[in-house]
């Protein structure tokens, strides 16, 4: 199934589970991706930020992509393909389209400053994997130090017919989702699919913004499709009640640094991943860390009976 500029819902962003030795868990792997199916995410990303993608190898990410497309059935499967190298972008990208996927997910690198090299970058960028592979924009500045205004992403957008969804992440991104929309009311911008990130901490405004969906990671995916749901069906107050009883959890998952270790021990704890390990250079959490999230969870579980582990 081909990622379209109308593709919606709860994409979430797979984590990749490890022993503790550091190799892959597949059957936390095979477990994991289940999930997603399961509780009935409309698509999976894999090969993200937060599933480790650097620390791979070129083997372990192409049986990645191969196991999500395998388990998700015929739900679309998005792979993060950047790369500091056209080459590697390239090969990860035909092998993954190859597999399955239905598009794939390209970040800036950290060196472009002007729009002139962001625009030209993702000029390049399509060059390299083909004008045939259906992509996504990663505006992620709190990690990339690249900023795209919305004049710029509309810019891409328009030039390059293959470029279909904005996974938009920055912080705050109120108002770019509304400029951006503001563009296709007048005109200016063709359809494009805008799925938000940020590990859900807006994701309430940002649907009332025009979001057509979340496509991030979050211990408990279920409320991602929760509030998306809701948003959709118009039941503004309802999204809200669910998003408020987990952003306590939210917002500990999101400290820069340990979110990643936060949001494994939760997996973990919920019986989805075996370990909560993740492949060196790594941050763990403290055992002080460690009783603030249960503290978080108990708390949670009086609301929500999915946290009561």
């Amino acid at each position: 199934m081909a990622l379209t500029a109308h593709s919606g819902g709860v994409f979430p962003i797979a984590p990749t589970p490890f022993l503790p030795a550091g190799e892959i868990d597949w059957l936390s792997v095979d477990r994991l991706y289940g999930h997603y199916e399961t509780i009935g995410s409309d698509g999976l990303t894999v090969l993200g930020m937060m599933g480790e993608a650097p620390k791979l190898e070129p083997a372990e990410s192409l049986t990645l992509v191969r196991r999500a497309v395998g388990i998700m059935g015929r739900k679309p499967v998005i792979v993060g393909v950047s790369a500091p190298g056209f080459a590697a972008m390239r090969s990860l990208a035909r092998e993954a389209m190859e597999a399955g996927a239905a598009g794939v997910m390209i970040a800036p690198p950290n060196t472009l400053r002007t729009d002139d090299q962001i625009s030209g970058y993702y000029a390049q960028a399509v060059d390299a994997i083909g004008p045939d592979v259906p992509w996504v924009i990663q505006d992620f500045p709190l990690m990339t130090s690249v900023v795209m205004t919305a004049g710029v992403i509309r810019r891409i957008v328009m030039a390059h017919p293959s470029c279909v969804m904005l996974k938009a992440e920055d912080w705050p991104g109120l108002e770019k989702i509304s400029a951006l929309r503001g563009f296709q009311s007048d005109g200016s911008l063709r359809p494009l699919s805008i799925m938000v990130a940020n590990g859900g901490l807006f994701l309430d405004f940002e649907m009332a913004r025009g979001a057509d969906g979340s496509n991030t990671g979050y211990a408990f995916p279920e409320l991602l499709i929760d509030v998306v749901r809701l948003s959709k069906a118009g039941q503004r107050d309802a999204a809200q009640d669910a998003f408020d009883t987990h952003l306590p959890l939210l917002r500990y998952e999101q400290q820069p640094g340990v979110g990643l270790a936060v949001r494994k021990y939760v997996l973990m704890r919920r019986g989805l991943i075996a370990h909560d390990a993740q492949r060196k250079p790594a941050a763990g959490l403290s055992a002080l860390a460690r009783s603030e999230v249960d503290y978080l969870l108990a708390r949670l579980a009086r609301s929500d009976a999915r946290a009561a582990l």
